[in-house]
């Protein structure tokens, strides 16, 4: 969601500031401001647009020896897209940005307009800074401390008081931020990729901890006033992977990094050819205890977790459900002690990923998550964490975070078979054999780019579109789906293809493109069957098939075929075919790839 840069030190402010959201744009955004200690005084510069827009803005105004100042990109909730509800705002001694949903800011306002004060602008967040002034007696904490008790909600404030000038505070509630002191200052954001210019050690703030930063260090306090010294991360990946690399755009680079992300997530947890979770301090005795399994998660995190449910099914033997997070908390679940619940995140900061999660953990349950952050507030507050090692992720559209967080739910489903005894060690030592021979295969399909690039031009001027298939191939449809809306702004439904003739084939008509999976060889005649009714109602068909899968002449259009490979594993195979056709789409179009309209990279606000 919205991107959050402070810092104040040696450097020029102005640039850091600058530097940081542009490093943030990934997040999604359609505004973006900066304020900062000029002399006595607190300047702001906003606008409406992108952050090019902002730094054209600075650069006219020229803003000079600046040391201190926070910057904002914002993802609008409340209140219209415009330079006035742009970040930063200021109410009296304060200016502050946000991250987040003041749920109570109405009725906030309401109780300053009954005493004469109004907002300027549509936002919650001019409210929350109303309210910290209004405790401003001169102590920057005690404001922060009462204010805080008012406000109901997520949210990351970053604050300047402007009678404080080279300080930042800064507090937390749902809404992430880090922060690192290094040699020439300190400086806080709302994603690591900000910081790495700067150091690759950081802190995650504590929930509910005043930070306060300068530029000689960083403190700590919780609401009681007592220091704590946060737990320092180090970052394994450098500033070159959250950069292109070459590449167009970064979609299409995460594409081609889906190769090594599988095999680092991977590979270590393979030890003498059998699944091997000691590394990540999962005890057996986490899955032995389980009658009952709950995946939930968002978006393309869900339909990952669609493809692990068959998986466990197929070799566990247990019930396993797949629930949207947004929906779990809502739906009063039946937990127990007994019950797991594995969490799906790329970012680990999925607001409603982590409201499961503390829900679970309320009744008794047990949690497993599988996220890409360290030290993320999904990691931190699950009982277990299993990390995917996919690097940093920067197009908004996800594509290799899906592919190793379908192969660690995978590893999860072989792990558990095995110690379990539902599959024999010969089994399980079979699967992974195939299993680790995934990224190369992987690569090959990558090899195809150019075919499946010529293939997408068909895709480029059509309005609606179709995805199909069965069983797993259906699992995998729904995420294709998602994939070539985000960025294409194609309209396009996934259905299970049994379900045509209940109502969605009267949608068919000449032309409409229908992409049909079909890798199972199971369900093979039956697809076969599913493409011939769409065929003969005038579809234009893309069929993606496995290796050996047999067509007849007049079934479809184009055809693209994956590298032989047993078919549970299918799924992972087809994941860039379906990646590529997206973009490819996208880019025939003309689209912004890597920033699609009304997105965000994080969904943390509920």
């Amino acid at each position: 969601m919205c991107g959050i840069i402070g810092f104040t030190g040696r450097l020029d402010a102005v640039d850091v500031l600058l530097h940081g959201l542009a490093e943030l744009e990934y997040r999604g955004y359609d505004s973006a401001g900066i304020a900062f200690f000029d002399g006595p005084a607190v300047d702001t510069i906003k606008t409406a647009g992108k952050v090019q827009i902002l730094a054209d803005k600075v650069e006219r105004n020229h803003p000079k020896n600046i040391h201190c100042g926070i910057g904002h990109t914002r993802w609008a909730t409340h209140g219209g897209v415009s330079d006035l509800n742009s970040h930063p705002h200021t109410a009296g001694q304060v200016t502050l940005i946000h991250n987040g949903i003041i749920e109570n800011y109405m009725h906030l306002a309401a109780g300053m307009a009954a005493e004469g004060i109004y907002p300027v602008s549509q936002t919650d967040t001019e409210i929350a800074a109303m309210v910290i002034n209004s405790f401003y007696e001169g102590d920057p904490i005690e404001a922060i401390r009462k204010a805080v008790k008012k406000l109901t909600g997520a949210y990351a404030f970053c604050i300047m008081f402007a009678d404080r000038p080279g300080t930042i505070y800064s507090i937390r509630n749902g809404s992430p931020l880090v922060a690192s002191h290094f040699k020439d200052g300190s400086v806080i954001a709302s994603d690591m990729v900000a910081l790495l210019r700067y150091s690759k050690d950081y802190f995650v703030v504590p929930e509910n901890h005043i930070v306060v930063l300068t530029e000689e260090a960083i403190t700590v306090e919780d609401l009681e006033g007592n220091q704590i010294r946060p737990e320092m991360l180090h970052v394994s990946w450098d500033v070159s992977a959250a950069q292109k690399g070459g590449f167009p755009h970064f979609m299409l680079k995460e594409i081609y990094d889906q190769p090594e992300a599988l095999r680092n997530t991977i590979m270590p947890r393979i030890t003498d050819g059998m699944p091997d979770l000691t590394q990540d301090g999962i005890p057996d005795e986490l899955f032995t205890g389980c009658s009952r399994v709950i995946l939930s998660a968002c978006g393309t995190a869900m339909h990952a977790e669609m493809l692990g449910r068959n998986m466990m099914e197929r070799l566990l033997r247990i019930p396993v459900s797949v629930e949207i997070a947004s929906e779990f908390r809502y739906s009063n679940p039946i937990v127990d002690d007994k019950t797991l619940l594995i969490t799906v995140s790329q970012s680990g900061e999925t607001a409603d990923s982590l409201a499961a999660i503390r829900l679970v953990k309320e009744r008794g349950g047990k949690t497993l998550s599988v996220v890409n952050v360290k030290g993320s507030t999904i990691a931190r507050e699950s009982d277990y964490v299993l990390y995917t090692h996919a690097g940093p992720e920067i197009a908004v559209a996800s594509t290799k975070a899906y592919s190793v967080q379908v192969a660690a739910l995978y590893l999860i489903a072989f792990h558990w078979a095995r110690i379990t005894g539902k599959c024999t060690d010969d089994q399980v030592r079979a699967l992974v054999e195939e299993f680790i021979h995934l990224p190369e295969h992987v690569s090959e399909v990558l090899s195809h780019d150019a075919d499946i690039k010529a293939i997408s031009q068909k895709l480029i001027d059509c309005h609606d579109l179709f995805f199909i298939g069965r069983g797993l191939d259906y699992a995998l449809s729904c995420e294709g789906s998602l994939k070539l809306k985000e960025v294409s702004y194609i309209h396009s439904e996934a259905y299970a293809a049994g379900e045509l003739k209940h109502g969605t084939i009267s949608l068919i008509s000449d032309n409409v493109p229908v992409i049909a999976l079909a890798t199972q060889k199971d369900v093979y005649a039956k697809m076969v069957s599913n493409i011939r009714e769409v065929r003969s109602r005038g579809a234009m068909v893309i069929m993606l098939t496995g290796y050996d899968m047999p067509t007849e002449y007049g079934l479809c259009e184009h055809q693209i075929r994956i590298p032989k490979c047993s078919d549970i594993f299918a799924p992972i195979l087809m994941v860039p075919i379906l990646q590529f056709l997206a973009y490819y789409a996208a880019v025939g179009r003309g689209l912004n790839v890597d920033q699609p309209r009304n997105l965000a990279k994080s969904v943390t606000v509920e």
